[in-house]
Protein backbone atom coordinates (compact mmCIF):
# COMPACT_ATOMS: atom_id res chain seq x y z
CA UNK A 1 0.00 0.00 0.00
CA UNK A 2 1.34 3.42 -0.99
CA UNK A 3 0.46 6.42 1.18
CA UNK A 4 1.04 10.01 0.11
CA UNK A 5 -0.11 13.30 1.59
CA UNK A 6 -0.58 16.00 -1.02
CA UNK A 7 -0.63 19.58 0.20
CA UNK A 8 -2.29 21.92 -2.29
CA UNK A 9 -1.92 25.60 -1.48
CA UNK A 10 -4.60 27.92 -2.90
CA UNK A 11 -4.97 31.69 -3.21
CA UNK A 12 -8.39 31.96 -1.57
CA UNK A 13 -10.07 31.53 1.82
CA UNK A 14 -11.41 28.21 3.06
CA UNK A 15 -15.02 29.36 2.70
CA UNK A 16 -14.37 30.56 -0.85
CA UNK A 17 -12.70 27.27 -1.70
CA UNK A 18 -15.79 25.29 -0.66
CA UNK A 19 -17.80 27.06 -3.36
CA UNK A 20 -15.02 27.04 -5.95
CA UNK A 21 -14.33 23.33 -5.47
CA UNK A 22 -17.95 22.30 -5.99
CA UNK A 23 -18.22 24.52 -9.07
CA UNK A 24 -15.01 23.09 -10.55
CA UNK A 25 -16.09 19.49 -9.85
CA UNK A 26 -19.34 20.11 -11.74
CA UNK A 27 -17.49 21.68 -14.67
CA UNK A 28 -14.91 18.87 -14.81
CA UNK A 29 -17.68 16.26 -14.79
CA UNK A 30 -19.32 17.89 -17.80
CA UNK A 31 -16.01 17.94 -19.68
CA UNK A 32 -15.46 14.19 -19.12
CA UNK A 33 -18.95 13.00 -20.03
CA UNK A 34 -20.49 12.06 -23.36
CA UNK A 35 -21.08 9.25 -25.80
CA UNK A 36 -22.15 6.74 -23.17
CA UNK A 37 -19.17 7.36 -20.92
CA UNK A 38 -18.18 9.73 -18.15
CA UNK A 39 -19.75 10.51 -14.79
CA UNK A 40 -23.12 9.22 -13.61
CA UNK A 41 -24.35 10.84 -10.39
CA UNK A 42 -26.66 8.42 -8.58
CA UNK A 43 -26.98 10.27 -5.27
CA UNK A 44 -26.26 13.79 -4.07
CA UNK A 45 -28.01 14.33 -0.76
CA UNK A 46 -27.50 15.48 2.83
CA UNK A 47 -26.43 12.86 5.38
CA UNK A 48 -26.19 12.67 9.15
CA UNK A 49 -24.62 9.92 11.26
CA UNK A 50 -22.72 9.42 14.51
CA UNK A 51 -19.63 11.08 13.03
CA UNK A 52 -21.44 14.23 11.90
CA UNK A 53 -23.40 15.57 8.96
CA UNK A 54 -22.70 16.84 5.47
CA UNK A 55 -23.33 16.03 1.81
CA UNK A 56 -23.15 12.45 0.48
CA UNK A 57 -22.56 11.63 -3.19
CA UNK A 58 -22.45 8.32 -5.01
CA UNK A 59 -21.12 8.27 -8.57
CA UNK A 60 -20.21 5.77 -11.26
CA UNK A 61 -17.38 6.59 -13.64
CA UNK A 62 -17.77 4.91 -17.05
CA UNK A 63 -14.17 5.11 -18.19
CA UNK A 64 -13.29 2.37 -20.67
CA UNK A 65 -11.81 4.67 -23.32
CA UNK A 66 -10.44 7.24 -20.85
CA UNK A 67 -7.69 5.17 -19.22
CA UNK A 68 -4.28 4.01 -20.49
CA UNK A 69 -4.22 1.04 -22.85
CA UNK A 70 -2.22 -1.04 -20.37
CA UNK A 71 -5.06 -0.80 -17.85
CA UNK A 72 -7.71 -1.65 -20.44
CA UNK A 73 -5.65 -4.64 -21.59
CA UNK A 74 -5.38 -6.28 -18.17
CA UNK A 75 -8.79 -5.34 -16.82
CA UNK A 76 -11.59 -7.93 -16.90
CA UNK A 77 -14.76 -6.96 -18.71
CA UNK A 78 -16.70 -4.33 -16.78
CA UNK A 79 -13.78 -3.57 -14.48
CA UNK A 80 -13.57 0.00 -15.69
CA UNK A 81 -16.81 1.09 -14.19
CA UNK A 82 -15.51 2.70 -11.02
CA UNK A 83 -17.67 3.47 -8.01
CA UNK A 84 -17.15 6.54 -5.86
CA UNK A 85 -18.67 7.40 -2.50
CA UNK A 86 -17.93 10.75 -0.88
CA UNK A 87 -18.82 12.23 2.48
CA UNK A 88 -18.34 15.99 2.47
CA UNK A 89 -18.51 17.34 6.03
CA UNK A 90 -16.54 20.44 5.14
CA UNK A 91 -13.82 21.26 6.10
CA UNK A 92 -13.25 17.49 6.41
CA UNK A 93 -14.02 15.25 3.42
CA UNK A 94 -13.53 11.58 2.60
CA UNK A 95 -13.77 9.90 -0.81
CA UNK A 96 -13.60 6.17 -1.52
CA UNK A 97 -13.16 4.90 -5.08
CA UNK A 98 -13.46 1.14 -5.57
CA UNK A 99 -13.31 -1.63 -8.12
CA UNK A 100 -10.27 -3.92 -8.39
CA UNK A 101 -8.47 -1.42 -6.21
CA UNK A 102 -9.39 0.80 -3.29
CA UNK A 103 -8.43 4.46 -3.43
CA UNK A 104 -9.17 6.49 -0.31
CA UNK A 105 -8.69 10.26 -0.20
CA UNK A 106 -9.17 12.00 3.13
CA UNK A 107 -8.96 15.78 3.08
CA UNK A 108 -8.76 18.56 5.64
CA UNK A 109 -9.12 22.13 4.41
CA UNK A 110 -7.21 24.60 6.59
CA UNK A 111 -7.58 28.38 6.40
CA UNK A 112 -4.55 30.70 6.57
CA UNK A 113 -2.21 27.78 5.84
CA UNK A 114 0.67 27.53 3.39
CA UNK A 115 1.21 23.77 3.69
CA UNK A 116 3.26 23.94 6.88
CA UNK A 117 1.10 21.81 9.23
CA UNK A 118 2.74 18.46 9.90
CA UNK A 119 -0.35 16.42 10.82
CA UNK A 120 -3.45 18.32 9.77
CA UNK A 121 -5.47 15.10 9.48
CA UNK A 122 -4.41 13.82 12.91
CA UNK A 123 -3.29 10.44 11.56
CA UNK A 124 -1.57 7.75 13.61
CA UNK A 125 2.17 7.56 14.17
CA UNK A 126 2.26 4.41 12.04
CA UNK A 127 0.75 6.24 9.05
CA UNK A 128 2.99 9.26 9.65
CA UNK A 129 6.03 7.02 9.27
CA UNK A 130 4.71 5.49 6.04
CA UNK A 131 3.41 8.60 4.27
CA UNK A 132 5.30 10.69 1.74
CA UNK A 133 4.55 14.45 1.76
CA UNK A 134 4.15 16.12 -1.64
CA UNK A 135 3.76 19.90 -1.90
CA UNK A 136 1.77 20.95 -4.98
CA UNK A 137 2.49 24.39 -6.42
CA UNK A 138 -0.28 25.02 -8.96
CA UNK A 139 1.68 27.80 -10.66
CA UNK A 140 5.18 26.35 -10.91
CA UNK A 141 4.86 22.55 -10.90
CA UNK A 142 5.29 21.01 -14.37
CA UNK A 143 2.27 19.54 -16.14
CA UNK A 144 1.92 17.39 -19.22
CA UNK A 145 1.99 19.42 -22.46
CA UNK A 146 -1.34 17.85 -23.46
CA UNK A 147 -2.92 19.27 -20.28
CA UNK A 148 -1.72 22.84 -20.76
CA UNK A 149 -4.31 25.50 -21.58
CA UNK A 150 -3.40 29.15 -21.69
CA UNK A 151 -6.68 30.20 -20.09
CA UNK A 152 -5.98 27.81 -17.19
CA UNK A 153 -2.45 29.04 -16.44
CA UNK A 154 -2.23 30.63 -12.96
CA UNK A 155 0.96 32.47 -13.97
CA UNK A 156 -1.10 34.40 -16.55
CA UNK A 157 -4.55 34.64 -14.95
CA UNK A 158 -5.77 37.77 -13.17
CA UNK A 159 -9.12 37.79 -11.38
CA UNK A 160 -11.11 40.93 -12.10
CA UNK A 161 -13.45 40.31 -9.16
CA UNK A 162 -10.80 39.67 -6.50
CA UNK A 163 -7.65 41.26 -7.89
CA UNK A 164 -5.76 37.98 -7.34
CA UNK A 165 -3.13 36.65 -9.71
CA UNK A 166 -1.10 36.16 -11.72
CA UNK A 167 0.74 33.74 -9.39
CA UNK A 168 4.46 34.31 -9.86
CA UNK A 169 7.66 32.81 -8.45
CA UNK A 170 7.36 32.33 -4.67
CA UNK A 171 3.67 33.29 -4.53
CA UNK A 172 3.04 30.63 -1.85
CA UNK A 173 5.02 32.75 0.63
CA UNK A 174 3.58 36.11 -0.42
CA UNK A 175 -0.02 35.71 -1.68
CA UNK A 176 -3.03 36.51 0.49
CA UNK A 177 -5.39 35.01 1.34
CA UNK A 178 -4.25 31.37 1.39
CA UNK A 179 -5.63 28.02 2.45
CA UNK A 180 -4.32 24.48 2.04
CA UNK A 181 -5.99 21.21 1.11
CA UNK A 182 -4.22 18.42 3.02
CA UNK A 183 -5.05 15.24 1.07
CA UNK A 184 -4.03 11.84 2.43
CA UNK A 185 -4.25 9.31 -0.41
CA UNK A 186 -3.95 5.55 0.13
CA UNK A 187 -4.04 3.00 -2.69
CA UNK A 188 -4.56 -0.74 -2.39
CA UNK A 189 -4.61 -2.83 -5.56
CA UNK A 190 -6.01 -6.37 -5.71
CA UNK A 191 -4.37 -7.91 -8.77
CA UNK A 192 -1.47 -10.06 -7.64
CA UNK A 193 1.89 -9.25 -9.20
CA UNK A 194 0.91 -5.76 -10.33
CA UNK A 195 0.40 -3.99 -7.00
CA UNK A 196 3.49 -1.79 -6.89
CA UNK A 197 3.34 -0.79 -10.54
CA UNK A 198 -0.36 0.06 -10.54
CA UNK A 199 -0.34 1.73 -7.11
CA UNK A 200 2.56 3.96 -8.21
CA UNK A 201 0.75 4.72 -11.46
CA UNK A 202 -2.43 5.69 -9.59
CA UNK A 203 -0.54 7.98 -7.21
CA UNK A 204 1.09 9.72 -10.19
CA UNK A 205 -2.34 10.16 -11.74
CA UNK A 206 -3.69 11.62 -8.50
CA UNK A 207 -0.89 14.19 -8.33
CA UNK A 208 -1.61 15.22 -11.91
CA UNK A 209 -5.35 15.43 -11.22
CA UNK A 210 -4.89 17.55 -8.10
CA UNK A 211 -2.53 19.91 -9.92
CA UNK A 212 -4.71 20.38 -12.99
CA UNK A 213 -7.94 20.63 -10.99
CA UNK A 214 -6.64 23.38 -8.74
CA UNK A 215 -5.16 25.28 -11.67
CA UNK A 216 -8.67 25.27 -13.15
CA UNK A 217 -10.27 26.26 -9.85
CA UNK A 218 -8.03 29.32 -9.55
CA UNK A 219 -8.41 30.38 -13.17
CA UNK A 220 -12.21 30.05 -12.91
CA UNK A 221 -12.33 32.36 -9.87
CA UNK A 222 -14.46 34.98 -11.61
CA UNK A 223 -16.98 32.29 -12.60
CA UNK A 224 -17.68 31.02 -9.07
CA UNK A 225 -16.70 33.94 -6.84
CA UNK A 226 -19.80 35.39 -5.18
CA UNK A 227 -21.93 32.26 -5.58
CA UNK A 228 -23.73 31.02 -2.46
CA UNK A 229 -24.10 27.37 -1.39
CA UNK A 230 -27.73 27.53 -2.56
CA UNK A 231 -26.47 28.69 -5.96
CA UNK A 232 -24.02 25.77 -6.02
CA UNK A 233 -26.64 23.15 -5.12
CA UNK A 234 -28.91 24.46 -7.89
CA UNK A 235 -25.95 24.37 -10.30
CA UNK A 236 -25.17 20.76 -9.26
CA UNK A 237 -28.78 19.73 -9.94
CA UNK A 238 -28.65 21.27 -13.40
CA UNK A 239 -25.27 19.64 -14.04
CA UNK A 240 -26.64 16.21 -13.09
CA UNK A 241 -29.46 16.65 -15.59
CA UNK A 242 -27.01 17.75 -18.29
CA UNK A 243 -24.67 14.82 -17.51
CA UNK A 244 -27.49 12.28 -17.82
CA UNK A 245 -28.51 13.79 -21.14
CA UNK A 246 -24.94 13.84 -22.46
CA UNK A 247 -24.07 10.33 -21.31
CA UNK A 248 -27.21 8.95 -22.94
CA UNK A 249 -26.02 10.12 -26.34
CA UNK A 250 -24.17 7.16 -27.82
CA UNK A 251 -21.24 7.91 -30.14
CA UNK A 252 -21.92 7.53 -33.85
CA UNK A 253 -21.26 4.04 -35.21
CA UNK A 254 -18.31 3.67 -37.53
CA UNK A 255 -19.07 2.39 -40.99
CA UNK A 256 -17.65 -1.01 -41.91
Amino acid sequence: MIIKEYRVINNCTRDEYQVGQLYAVAEASKAETGGGEGVEVLKNEPYENAEGKGQYTYKIYHLSSKVPAIIRAIAPSGALELYEEAWNAYPHCKTVLTDNFKLVTETMHVDNSRGEIDNALNISQDLLEKREVVIIDIANDPIEPKDYKKDQDPTLYHSEKTGRGPLKDDWIKKATPTMTCYKLVTVEFKWFGLQNKIESFIQNVMRSLFTNFHRQLFCWTDKWYGMTMDDIRAYEDKTKYDLDESRAKAPPQEET
